[in-house]
C-alpha cells in the first residue's frame, strides 16, 4: 500500500477512502466521534444535568472531539510504519476499540446522572471506571508501541523524522500525568481509608481543591486550584505541534534560509521546549496553584523557560553554520 507523504494535498474524498483502506476501525472511530458532536451539543441544551458542577454534556463533548483529533492523528502517522503490517493492524484495531468503549462509557454515564471519572460510589460505577481504565492503558501501550516504531525506522528526510518521533514520545507525558490522575489518591481520600470511611470518588484532576469547583469556559481547568487536565492536555498534543513543526522547517523557504542541521537543532530545541512547558503546567498544578494565578515562583519558572528557548533558537537561528545538503522529502511506502 502506498501512502502518500502528508506535504502532499488530497481532496477530503480521497483521504476519507485511503483512511478506510487502511484501517476501516479507526476511520469508523473518528468519523463516529465527529457525529457525536453535534448530538452532544444539543443534548446540552435540551438536558442541563450537572455533572460535578458543570452540564453533563460537556465531558462527553470534549472526550468526542479529543478522540477524533487523537484517532485521525494516530492513523496518519502509523501509515508511515513500513512493514510490521500484523503489528500495525493490531494496534489500530485495539486503540480503536479502546477508544469507543470509552466514549460510549463516559456518555452511559452521564445519561444515567452520574460521572465516569474516579466514581467508585457503586460496584457498577467501580466497574466501569475500571474498564475505562483499562482501555486506555491499551491505547497508551500502542502509542508506546508507534513510538518505538518510528524511533527505529529509517526516514527520507531527517528533520520530519524527529518531528514526528519527538511528537509522539512527547504524548507519553500527557498520558503519564492522566495515568497518574486518575490511580493516585488524593490526601484527603487517604485520610478518609485511614478511618475505614467508604469512598466514593479515586484520584482527581484538581489539586488542593474538589472536582467540580469554578473552572475556565468549556474547558472546565481549575480556576481557585490546581489542575491536572492541563499538563495532560499539554503532552497530549505534541502528536499535533512537534510534526506541524518540523513539516513547516521542511517548506522550500525554510530549506533556503537554514541549513539541515539548523533546522534539526530546532525541532530538538521545539520539542525540549515543549516538555518543559508541559511539566512545568504540571508543577504548578501539583502546588495547588490554578494556571491564571501564578504565584512569583511559577513566572519566574516560566520566564526561565522562555529565556532559555528563545535564547537556543537565537543561538541556532543566528550562528553561522556550516551548510549540508537538503534531503528533499520523498513518498513513503509501506508494503502491506
Amino acid at each position: 500500500m502506498t501512502q502518500q507523504h502528508p506535504s502532499n494535498p488530497s481532496g477530503p474524498a480521497t483521504l476519507l477512502r485511503s483512511a478506510w483502506s487502511f484501517s476501516a476501525p479507526l476511520t469508523i472511530t473518528i468519523l463516529l466521534n465527529l457525529a457525536l458532536v453535534p448530538i452532544l451539543l444539543l443534548l446540552m441544551w435540551l438536558d442541563p444535568v450537572a455533572i460535578t458542577g458543570v452540564n453533563g454534556w460537556v465531558k462527553p463533548l470534549k472526550f468526542s472531539l479529543s478522540i477524533a483529533v487523537y484517532t485521525a492523528t494516530f492513523l496518519w502517522l502509523l501509515t508511515l510504519v513500513q512493514g510490521r503490517r500484523r503489528w500495525v493492524k493490531l494496534a489500530a484495531n485495539i486503540t480503536a476499540a479502546g477508544l469507543m468503549i470509552e466514549i460510549v462509557l463516559i456518555t452511559m454515564q452521564v445519561a444515567r446522572g452520574t460521572s465516569s471519572h474516579f466514581n467508585v460510589s457503586t460496584p457498577f460505577d467501580a466497574a466501569v471506571f475500571s474498564i475505562m481504565g483499562a482501555m486506555i492503558s491499551l491505547v497508551a501501550v500502542m502509542n508506546l508501541l508507534l513510538a518505538i516504531w518510528l524511533l527505529f525506522q529509517r526516514m527520507p528526510d531527517p528533520v520530519i523524522a524527529w518531528g514526528l518521533r519527538l511528537g509522539v514520545l512527547l504524548s507519553l507525558t500527557g498520558i503519564a500525568v492522566g495515568v497518574y490522575m486518575t490511580s493516585a489518591p488524593t490526601p484527603a481520600q487517604l485520610a478518609a481509608l485511614q478511618t475505614g470511611a467508604a469512598l466514593t470518588n479515586v484520584g482527581a484532576h484538581s489539586v488542593g481543591v474538589p472536582d467540580g469547583g469554578p473552572g475556565l469556559p468549556f474547558l472546565g481547568w481549575s480556576t481557585v486550584g490546581g489542575d491536572l487536565r492541563i499538563g495532560h492536555f499539554v503532552g497530549l498534543h505534541a502528536m499535533q505541534l512537534l510534526p506541524l513543526v518540523a513539516f513547516v522547517l521542511s517548506r522550500p523557504g525554510a530549506r533556503r534560509r537554514f541549513t539541515q542541521t539548523q533546522r534539526l537543532a530546532l525541532v530538538w530545541t521545539t520539542g525540549a521546549s515543549y516538555l518543559g512547558l508541559t511539566l512545568l503546567v504540571t508543577w504548578q498544578a501539583l502546588r495547588g496553584q490554578p494556571l491564571i494565578a501564578p504565584d512569583t515562583t511559577t513566572l519566574l519558572a516560566a520566564a526561565a523557560w522562555l529565556g532559555a528557548t528563545l535564547f537556543a533558537i537565537a543561538l541556532i537561528t543566528l550562528a553561522p553554520m556550516p551548510r549540508t545538503r537538503s534531503i528533499q522529502p520523498n513518498v513513503v511506502t509501506m508494503d502491506n
